[in-house]
């Protein structure tokens, strides 16, 4: 099932809690649901590049790592790399070794596929796309989910870069000013989830991000940003006029290692998109 080139998918970030939204794209792939538009932050960025090449059950095998030598959150990689998560490990060794990626067929589809990256000079996110070039695919990603204070900045056709849920969470807005009347939501927080205002954390983003005044301000502004697009979303969903999926039950830390728990989630996306799939076929048939 082939949706016209007005239906757009966005996918929220949210580190471990992604493994919810591969839940849901896995069963979605199995159904032969291909949207034409995806954008994805953070996670939602690596879930979206697995959507494109068509591999069920990748995103949830570089989530739920039952081997320990292979997976990537550990605070040696905070003393050896200065960041919480093994980005190395992900970024590279995953792809291109340990769980292979489909860079042909990625690059082969017809699917238009975005990632969200906050640029650290302007502060504002950027949506990039990438056709070719492994290497460069690899580094939006990389840059999409590099939590600032937790993962250095990667650099991106010159300029420094960091995680797009900064300056975009949810990026429907921009799915929409790209032309896309239909859009398919997937989030990665309850529902009435709102972000408060930043506390202990204020302290450190100004101690590390000093010489990036558009990047504090963005961070420091970002909760208030977040809670006015889930307001949108909640409203527009309410009219009908996008379709949303999140979590029903309590969701996992962003950083959730204990793999039953990782399972338990990923399993819930995967029901919660069987149980609501006539509902999204619907939405998709139904005329603006």
């Amino acid at each position: 099932m082939t949706e016209n080139n007005e239906t757009a998918l966005v996918l929220e970030g949210g580190g471990n809690r992604g493994v919810f939204t591969a839940g849901v794209l896995d069963y979605l792939m199995e159904q032969k649901v291909k949207l034409p538009y995806v954008v994805g932050v953070s996670a939602g960025a690596c879930n979206a590049m697995d959507y494109v090449s068509g591999q069920i059950g990748r995103t949830r095998r570089c989530m739920i790592v039952e081997n320990k030598e292979y997976r990537y959150i550990s605070l040696k990689n905070v003393v050896d790399n200065r960041s919480l998560f093994d980005m190395d490990m992900i970024f590279d060794r995953y792809p291109n070794e340990i769980f292979p990626f489909d860079f042909e067929e990625y690059f082969r589809s017809d699917i238009e596929c975005e990632m969200v990256v906050t640029n650290c000079l302007t502060g504002e996110a950027e949506y990039l796309s990438e056709n070719q070039d492994r290497k460069r695919l690899m580094d939006i990603c990389r840059a999409s989910s590099s939590i600032p204070g937790m993962s250095p900045m990667v650099m991106i056709d010159g300029n420094p870069c960091l995680d797009g849920g900064s300056a975009d969470s949810i990026p429907l807005i921009h799915a929409m000013k790209k032309g896309h009347r239909k859009n398919v939501v997937i989030l990665t927080r309850n529902q009435g989830y709102r972000k408060k205002k930043p506390g202990k954390s204020k302290a450190v983003y100004v101690a590390a991000f000093k010489k990036y005044p558009n990047l504090l301000n963005t961070l420091l502004n970002r909760y208030q940003v977040y809670n006015k697009t889930l307001d949108l979303i909640e409203k527009w969903e309410k009219e009908g006029h996008i379709f949303v999926i999140r979590p029903e039950i309590e969701t996992v830390s962003r950083t959730e290692q204990n793999v039953e728990a990782l399972k338990g989630f990923y399993n819930h996306g995967y029901e919660v998109m069987k149980d609501h799939l006539g509902e999204l076929y619907d939405y998709l048939e139904k005329e603006n």
